[in-house]
């Protein structure tokens, strides 16, 4: 039996807000912002997320207000 995960909402947005833990407050494309946390793979490889930064935002669809940051484009 093959079960899908559930299918995950893939946004780019702009940080507006850097705030403690790794979390960000974005502003997304369609003018809504969430906030979002740093994924696992950037936090291990230490990528810089810097105010302004364009980024790539994972949404679950059960709860749109917050999100994880799986991408820096900029």
């Amino acid at each position: 039996m093959n079960i899908e995960k559930e299918q995950k909402i893939k946004m780019k947005g702009a940080i507006t807000d850097v705030l403690q833990g790794g979390q960000f407050n974005v502003l997304l494309e369609n003018g809504i912002s969430v906030m979002a946390n740093v994924s696992g793979k950037i936090r291990i490889h230490r990528i810089q997320i810097l105010k302004g930064d364009t980024v790539e935002v994972e949404l679950s669809p059960y709860d749109l207000t917050r999100g994880r940051i799986v991408y820096r484009i900029s």
